[in-house]
């Protein structure tokens, strides 16, 4: 089982700065506690200067982690107490890949959010609380067999009126 922790880094900021990143860590210790032999794959790990790549490397870095998370993981863990864009991306490739997707954030309002998540927990609190109650095993259990990938296609039935 490979975990992606997918969340927000940079956001809306406009100068080279992070938002807090304390998550990851809490993240994964709670997941390996939950799955031990999964692998929990954190992307800042292994790119902490990331604010300061040069354009060719942050591409590089960027494209990567979106072709994991179409091709390479089980399951995505997003953390999005605001809009980020790049864990958007991330979880629209996950989405396609058939990827299990767990949000923790409080905008359940959002598209992103709504259409594409497995499970949607409000905070760290609340997802901490089913991690360790066994429901998110149970979701993941539930929705792991997907055989194929997604397309968008296999959910469009709109009819114009109906717009």
């Amino acid at each position: 089982m490979k975990f992606f922790i997918a969340g927000i880094m940079q956001g809306s900021k406009t100068e080279a700065v992070l938002h807090q990143q304390n998550y990851r860590e809490e993240l994964k210790i709670a997941l390996k506690r939950a799955f031990p032999t999964s692998d929990v794959y954190d992307p800042l790990e292994q790119n902490q200067k990331s604010l300061f790549y040069t354009p060719e490397v942050g591409k590089s870095v960027f494209m990567t982690h979106n072709k994991m998370c179409g091709t390479e993981i089980d399951a995505l863990v997003a953390f999005i107490p605001e809009a980020s864009m790049g864990t958007a991306i991330e979880i629209w490739e996950a989405w396609k890949n058939g990827a299990v997707i767990l949000m923790i954030t409080p905008l359940t309002l959002n598209w992103v959010v709504k259409f594409l998540s497995d499970a949607v927990y409000p905070d760290m609190e609340a997802f901490l609380k089913a991690l360790d109650s066994g429901e998110i095993a149970q979701i993941i259990k539930k929705s792991i067999p997907r055989a194929t990938k997604r397309s968008c296609d296999d959910f469009i039935n709109l009819k114009s009126d109906k717009i």
